[in-house]
């Protein structure tokens, strides 16, 4: 099977790429110079085409040039503190390149495409509104959720005026290994594998620990970007998700466990955020009703891979 990837080199993107070529697909990559993060694996069955998500002609030869009978759209502006600082081209980037890809799509061949948005989208709920659905309705609150709110609707609105076979995958959180800092469990991942190579002498500074958050291995996100691809019906949205609340006090004592040291914690007022909505978590079983997807990677697993990733960092920058 022939398959175009945009995002390959981010966080997600780049576990795509390694379960497709196990499968021996045949990869195409969109690739843009000044936003690829991880770098791609050398293989004969994967080929890069460079492209600009801003460039609906670019796109249409991109599309032209992979023939592909499967789109999986994964690239964009993925943070949503990045968010407030250049609104229009989180909107322009995340939306306007996601429709300049349904165009493209649209003019060659029609193959499946699965947009990639976020739970983002929900923004402040109340816990009676737990666990959200996909019949949730989305009240974003910043400019990254408008802009993945926006792209799911053209996942609807491609369907129904085209016929193009496109569903919405919408992620929670997820984790994992090769996942950037800036997210909660890198970010205590890479601290504490610090501590304890320095002897734990130090505190961590933290954040709100109490918050709840359902989380989910990466590996198992893209297993259900595949499924939804092979399985979904087209037009409709699918929340990948645990069921689970997890807070974040959670990660960061596994974590202290998996390292083997007690961390020692000091709360910073930067680090906390009185926006934040206190638990959040979704239900999949839409999702698993439709393609039979379940997560498979348990919590532990996921926090111990992460953490042995940090822990050989370190090591490979001091030898």
């Amino acid at each position: 099977m022939r398959v175009l990837i945009t995002g390959a080199t981010g966080f997600a993107g780049s576990h795509l790429v390694d379960l497709l070529l196990a499968e021996q697909h045949d990869i195409f990559v969109l690739t843009h110079a000044a936003t690829s993060m991880q770098t791609l694996p050398d293989h004969p069955n994967l080929v890069s085409i460079e492209g600009d998500l801003l460039d609906r002609h670019s796109l249409m030869n991109v599309v032209e040039t992979a023939k592909p009978d499967v789109i999986y759209h994964l690239a964009g502006q993925a943070y949503p503190a990045k968010s407030w600082t250049n609104p229009a081209f989180t909107v322009a980037i995340n939306t306007g390149g996601t429709a300049n890809l349904l165009e493209a799509a649209v003019s060659f061949g029609k193959p499946r495409v699965v947009v990639v948005t976020s739970a983002e989208i929900y923004g402040r709920v109340t816990e009676k509104e737990l666990p959200l659905t996909e019949a949730t309705l989305p009240r974003p609150r910043h400019p990254y959720g408008i802009s993945k709110w926006s792209a799911a609707e053209f996942v609807r609105l491609y369907w129904d005026r085209y016929q193009l076979p496109v569903f919405e995958a919408r992620p929670f959180n997820h984790i994992g290994p090769r996942q950037a800092l800036g997210f909660v469990v890198p970010d205590f991942a890479s601290q504490i594998a610090k501590l304890k190579r320095e002897g734990n002498k130090d505190s961590m500074q933290v954040g709100n620990l109490d918050a709840k958050r359902d989380f989910t291995d990466v590996r198992d996100v893209v297993r259900a970007y595949k499924t939804i691809a092979e399985k979904g019906q087209p037009g409709e949205p699918y929340l990948i998700c645990t069921g689970q609340p997890i807070p974040i006090y959670f990660l960061l004592n596994k974590l202290s466990e998996i390292a083997g040291i007690d961390v020692k914690i000091e709360y910073d007022p930067a680090r906390m955020r009185p926006s934040d909505v206190p638990i959040l978590y979704g239900s999949s079983s839409k999702l698993t009703k439709h393609t039979g997807w379940t997560p498979q990677i348990h919590m532990e697993e996921s926090l111990r891979d992460v953490f042995l990733e940090w822990e050989a960092k370190g090591t490979a920058v001091e030898s």
